[in-house]
Formats: C-alpha cells, structure tokens, sequence
C-alpha cells in the first residue's frame, strides 16, 4: 500500500494554511490615502497631531475610513479619490509646510491580518500606475566640481605649508601652478604628492609650473562615483515623499532610471527630484576696483557676478570662483528662523566640513562669505555675512530673503545631500491607476486561461490522475503568491508572465510522474507499485531539469536588471514551489485517494496501451 507518514500530511497541511493567510490580503486591493510625515526631527508626529488632522478634516465634513500611525508617519484612509484629494488640501492648510503631505495608495486587508504581518505583494509602475523618469547625468560637471574641489585643495595646502605661489589655471583636465623658482616648485611639488595623490604631478622646470592632470583612471572614477552618489541623493529624496518600494537604478554609464509606483503627485515629484540644489562657499571680493570694473561689464578672470538680494534691495556681489566649501560636507540641514525672527537654515557639517570651515573663517576674520545655493544651473547668493570670528563646531546658519516655504525646501534638499552633478529628465512618463488595472486583468486572464487549458487537457488524458495534477498545480500557484506575499517582492508584468512560464514548467513534472506510472503498468507491475516507482524513478529526472532551469534563473537574478531581474525572481521560486508541489502535494493525494485500498487492480490513469506480445 502506499501511505504517506502523518508529518508529511501534516507538512502539506500547514504549507496550505500559511499560504492563504498570505496570498487573501492580495484580494482586498488598494484604498487612496493622504500620507503626513515631518520635515524635521524636532517636529515629532504623534498622537496630538492625529487630533489636529481630524480636526480640520470635520471642520470640512470630510469623513475618512480610518486614521493610523505607523513608522512612516501618520496614514489617513478615504473611500474614493475626489476625498483623497480634498482632504489633501484640508490637512495642508491646516498644518502648514511644517509636514510634507503626500497621496498614497495603502492596502485594503482587515486589521487582523495586518497584525499577522500579512501584506499583499507591492505591484510595479506597470500594474499599479505611477511615475518614471529617466535621468541623464552631466559628466562634465561631475569632472569640473572635480577639478575646482583639487584646486581648493591645493591652495589650501599650499598656503598651510607656506609655500608662495602666483595664478593656478586650468586647461581642461590639468590645473597649472605658477610659481616662483626652482626651490618653490620643489617645494609645491612635494606638498601635491602628499595631498592630491590620485592626480599625475609633472613639473616644467623652464617656466617653474607644476601641472597636476587627472588620470584617465581617476576621471572614470569620478564619473562612476557621481551616479552613485546621485543614486544615494535621489533614495533620500524620494524617501521624503513618502512612496513605497521605489525603483531607482543605473541604467547605463550616466543615465539613472526612477519609477515611483503609486505616486500621484507627478509635479511635486518631479519638482524634488528634478532639483539639483548645491551648497558652495565663497570668499567675496571687496577690491572696489575690481568691482567697478565687474560692474562695467569686463568680470576679471577667476570671478563672477552675482545677485545679492537685501532688506535694502537687489546689487551686484563680485565672488571668487574658487569653492571653499561644498554640501558633500553636509551632515543635517533644518528650517530655523534667525536672530532676527526670519526664516533661515541651520546646517550641521561634517568634521571634514568644520575643520575648513574653522580655518576660512580664522583667516579671514573682517572679510565677507558668501553662501551661494546653486540650483539647476543658476546661483543665488543667500548671503554674505561679514566673518566677524572663528566659527567652530560645524554650526552654520544661513538666511536671507527667503520664506518659511522656501527655507524647507532649502533645507530637505540639502538634507538629503547633494547631487555630484546636475541631471536632465530625458524622459518622463506617468501610468494611471486605470491602466495598470487594465493590465493586472489581462495579465490575470492569460493566466487563468492558460492554467484551464492545462488542466482540461490533463484531465482528459489522464482521467483522475490529471484531476491529482491539477490540483496540485493550483496549489503551485497558491505558494508561488504567497511566497512573494511574505518576501514583499514588487510584481511587475513579466512577473506575471513568469506565473504563467511557472504553471506550464510545473505540469511538466506531472506528466513525467504520469507516465512513468503509465510505463510500470505496461510492465506488468501491480498499481500500487506502479505508483512508488513511478515518483521515485521520475524523481532523478525532474531534479535534473529544474536544477539546469534554476541555474539560467539564478544567472538572469544577478546579471539582470529592471523587468528581466523581477522576471528571473519570480521565475526561480516557482521552480522551487513546482517541485514540492508536483512531487510531495500530488504524491499526497494519490496516497490519500488509493493507499488505503489493499487490494487495487485498475489506476484511473487514460488508455494504457500494452506492447503486444507475437512471440
């Protein structure tokens, strides 16, 4: 007889009950919410703020499905999108630009399942609507804020090791140190060897300049590290939007690929991300001469001309174009307000950042400072204060003309850090919710209509073993989203497809068991031996053609990227659940159907056709 041993039973049992607690949250779908998170630490969100939101929601006779906090901020649920939005522009009125307020998409599924950490899958771009953009990063400008950091550097280094030196230019990718005689050029030289390592040092002897160049090494280093860091900025922006299971990636040497599922605040997305605000400190040029010349349109080389905006109006500020300080050396920046009572930014630097700015200021006690916020391309000076002593510490506080508004934008912008180099959206598209609906139906309607198609055909050619196939086949699916329930994994529309691949993969295994049964019984052997040979003898050849399968899965997981990777994810998982399903769920139900029959002579398996036998 063929009995399967009660733990097994047991096995099967719990894999079903776990996987429909975590594959039911998938079938409540989505509810639009409003999403209330701080823009400081100092600003705490908490229960008294839940009260102010439900004040100002009934002061609109706006009645929401439920109001929550969670990690993330405080989470308030509607029935449609027309009070979603409404309600969006009730709680931002009344709580100010103290709080970021963002529309979101939260999971439907009753409170007991969510207390069992139960969540349904996160859907992609495709299947739940959103927003993606395609960034191009500007090398170029990734290589000059190189090239003036390295000339900061240098000029610093210089002046501590007291060693005098007349212009530093650039041409191109090498900066040219004019110094005085053969001793200093020496002298230079040893101090760029120290501090500028990973540039190639040459000096000309016959006109006493040293030319530091970058390496093709180094300017590939650059451009790698600056979409890396851009990557690492955009996270953080993204972050302070509130969205779930963003997609941001390289795609490419400079183009980075941003999807954010769900989102519905196209433009204020765009605004935060399209954003390329930079912290520079500059040292400001009083020579009047200088000036009067700059203001009669002939800039001296090595400055620029600015705008300073005032209590007195708008003038002209000459700056020196060497960057003192940049925002790479920014730990925390929060919207404060001034001595004053005007809206400003508190910044906190790094001890990189401090101890530069300690020395700037020690040695240039009595001169201006400018703090210039660049912004896509364009400089606003946000001011220049007259250094009055060394400051230390790595406080910095600046304010200006600027609004409360724009002090936090200012400030969450710095926060999240500074991009290396500019980016231009190259491309930008936004999916609606209708059609990632329209897409979730079709992709759900190839499935559903592929799996009744194997399963019409199973059990027509194999009678009741077919109906065991079928079943155990359902039950693949059924661990297959429940496993991806459980990893949080985001679906996409190749991973339905992989779904699809998986259901056609897994009968695969079936039909083998099959007809290896089929095969014992042309043999002559009794059925319920024909059964345990049929599953053990088959078992070798299932595991040699899902382990080739899983090993090109596996090389598409970590060579992959986008919808290949998601596709290759969900792919190797439902090879995994395919074999347990076909070998020890299937094996099951025959043992449950006939192992408790002692006497067995037929096996509901189709036309067993016998060799005939003309000897």
């Amino acid at each position: 007889m063929n009995r399967y041993p009660l733990w097994k039973y047991l096995v099967i049992v719990v894999a079903l009950i776990l996987s429909a607690i975590y594959t039911l949250p998938n079938f409540y779908g989505e509810t639009p919410a409003v999403q209330v998170s701080s823009t400081r630490q100092s600003i705490p969100v908490d229960t008294a703020l839940m009260a102010r939101v439900e004040d100002a929601l009934k002061s609109q006779n706006i009645n929401p499905d439920g109001v929550f906090l969670d990690n993330n901020g405080l989470k308030v649920r509607f029935k449609d999108t027309d009070t979603q939005l409404k309600a969006r522009d009730a709680i931002q009125h009344a709580l100010g630009d103290n709080y970021i307020i963002a529309l979101n998409l939260l999971p439907a599924s009753p409170a007991w399942l969510t207390a069992l950490r139960a969540n349904p899958m996160f859907l992609g771009l495709d299947l739940r609507g959103g927003v993606h953009f395609l960034l191009e990063v500007d090398m170029q400008a990734a290589i000059d804020k190189a090239m003036q950091r390295y000339t900061g550097d240098l000029k610093r280094e210089l002046k501590n090791k007291q060693v005098r030196y007349g212009d530093i230019k650039r041409n191109g990718n090498t900066l040219e140190v004019q110094l005085r005689d053969g001793d200093t050029l020496k002298s230079a030289q040893d101090v760029a060897y120290r501090s500028l390592p990973t540039l190639a040092i040459r000096a000309d002897d016959s006109s006493n300049k040293l030319l530091l160049t970058l390496k093709p090494e180094e300017i590939t280093k650059i451009q790698n590290d600056a979409v890396k860091q851009n990557i690492t900025t955009l996270h953080n922006r993204v972050n302070e939007l509130g969205t779930t299971e963003p997609i941001i990636q390289q795609n490419g040497p400079n183009r980075i690929v941003v999807q954010l599922p769900g989102i519905q605040d196209t433009a204020r997305a765009k605004d935060i991300i399209g954003r390329t605000a930079t912290l520079e400190v500059h040292m400001v040029e009083d020579d009047q001469g200088k000036v009067s010349e700059a203001l009669a349109g002939n800039v001296p080389a090595g400055y620029e001309l600015l705008d300073e905006v005032t209590s007195r109006g708008q003038s002209k500020i000459l700056l020196k174009n060497d960057v003192e300080l940049t925002g790479d050396n920014i730990n925390d920046a929060q919207p404060s307000f001034d001595q004053f009572g005007a809206p400003a930014v508190s910044i906190n630097l790094d001890s990189a950042g401090a101890a530069i700015f300690r020395q700037l200021t020690a040695e240039n006690v009595g001169k201006r400072m400018a703090m210039v916020l660049v912004e896509k391309g364009r400089k606003e000076v946000v001011t220049a204060p007259v250094i009055r002593t060394e400051i230390g510490g790595g406080r910095v506080e600046i304010s200006g003309s600027m609004n409360a508004a724009e002090a936090n934008d200012t400030a969450l912008l710095l926060r999240a850090g500074s991009l290396a180099a500019p980016m231009n959206i190259i491309e930008e598209r936004t999916i609606g919710p209708s059609l990632g609906k329209e897409n979730i139906e079709k992709g759900f309607h190839a499935t559903l209509w592929g799996f009744a198609a194997i399963v019409t055909f199973m059990v027509l050619y194999y009678g009741l073993f077919g109906v065991f196939s079928g079943l155990s086949l359902a039950m693949n699916v059924f661990f297959l989203i429940a496993i991806l329930s459980m990893l949080q994994a985001t679906l996409t529309l190749p991973g339905i497809a992989a779904i699809a691949l998986a259901l056609g993969m897994a009968i695969d295994a079936n039909v083998l068991i099959n007809e290896r049964i089929r095969e014992e019984l042309r043999n002559g052997v009794p059925p319920h031996s024909a059964i345990q040979a049929g599953y053990s003898h088959a078992w070798a050849t299932i595991l040699d053609s899902n382990v080739t399968t899983l090993i090109a899965g596996l090389a598409l997981m970590i060579f992959g990227t986008g919808p290949v990777r998601g596709f290759a994810i969900v792919h190797c998982l439902g090879i995994l659940t395919s074999m347990f399903s076909a070998v020890v769920v299937s094996r099951g139900l025959v043992n449950l159907w006939y192992g408790r029959r002692r006497k067995l002579t037929t096996l509901a398996i189709g036309q067993v056709w016998k060799p005939e036998n003309k000897g």
